[in-house]
């Protein structure tokens, strides 16, 4: 699940394979009941599909932009309004058995598994999207932190300015200047149109002074949070995913040269900074390969 869209596919247990990938908007100005009943009837139709291919499903990878505890309890509603609060995994779970993470963890655990993850020990994963978040994979095995945690990079405040001619202050979101929807609004508010950030990339490609503007101005502030984790994780390599990050475009290569520049230690700079070898089937593919598990591997002994 996205903030924007929901991808629900069909994973092989032998061959560990994407089947089948459909996706729907997450209709979450709708409220978190509607959401739910979209997810639910969706599944329910994979699921009949898969059976008229004389398949068996064994189980659903549910991934959510939201804080999953250590035992797989949604505890946040920020992105998918009450879902914290609903019954999820009750509804859900009339489909098949349920396991519910966090959609950057299962992401990170299709990279390690399938993906540019492989062969590395100790990686941090970045997905940028319409939201930003991270997890730290250790062993091929997101790390879910204390309460479920450990992934909160694009909503954290990481600066604080006060100015005191208006008794305020002006606060630095990450997710506010570099994600999808950031690039959009900033953009628009500068006079230029678009509705999606793929015409803010392709407007800055294209020479739009605006628009690269914006685009530099995201690329500055991802790359500093980027070296901020290889500067707290000393990470072996950085792997970045989501719609936004997956993408080879001028927002991408401007991320990674100020990621580098911000690191502190010379015998950290060079370290490798990958994309995704998924793109943004990360997530969707991790999500299956948690549900053919029947179990997160972070909560697997």
């Amino acid at each position: 699940m996205g903030g924007t869209k929901t991808a629900i596919g069909l994973i092989d247990a032998a061959t560990l394979s994407l089947l089948a990938n459909h996706t729907i908007p997450t209709r979450r100005t709708m409220g978190g009941a509607t959401v739910l009943q979209d997810i639910h009837a969706q599944l329910k139709s994979m699921k009949n599909r898969a059976t008229l291919a004389g398949r068996t499903v064994r189980g659903i990878g549910l991934a959510v932009p939201e804080i999953i505890d250590p035992e797989g309890r949604i505890t946040s509603g920020s992105v998918i309004p009450q879902w914290h609060h609903l019954a999820v995994t009750e509804l859900l779970g009339t489909v098949a058995p349920v396991c519910v993470e966090a959609d950057v963890r299962a992401a990170a655990f299709a990279e390690a598994t399938l993906g540019a993850g492989q062969g590395l020990s100790y990686y941090v994963y970045v997905t940028v999207g319409t939201g930003i978040s991270y997890s730290l994979v250790r062993d091929g095995m997101p790390v879910t932190g204390t309460r479920g945690g450990a992934l909160n990079i694009g909503t954290s405040v990481l600066a604080d300015f006060p100015d005191n001619r208006v008794h305020k202050s002006h606060q630095l979101v990450l997710e506010e200047i570099a994600s999808g929807p950031a690039l959009v609004k900033k953009y628009v508010a500068g006079g230029g149109t678009a509705t999606r950030a793929e015409q803010v990339l392709t407007a800055a490609q294209d020479g739009d002074l605006l628009a690269t503007d914006v685009v530099e101005a995201g690329a500055r502030a991802l790359g500093t949070s980027i070296a901020l984790l290889i500067n707290l994780l000393d990470p072996e390599a950085v792997i970045v995913g989501g719609g936004l990050g997956s993408a080879d475009t001028i927002f991408w290569s401007s991320t990674v040269s100020w990621a580098r520049r911000r690191v502190y230690s010379d015998a950290a700079r060079t370290l490798p900074i990958l994309q995704a070898k998924l793109g943004s089937d990360s997530g969707v593919i991790g999500a299956g390969l948690i549900g053919l598990l029947n179990g997160s591997p972070s909560r697997r002994s």
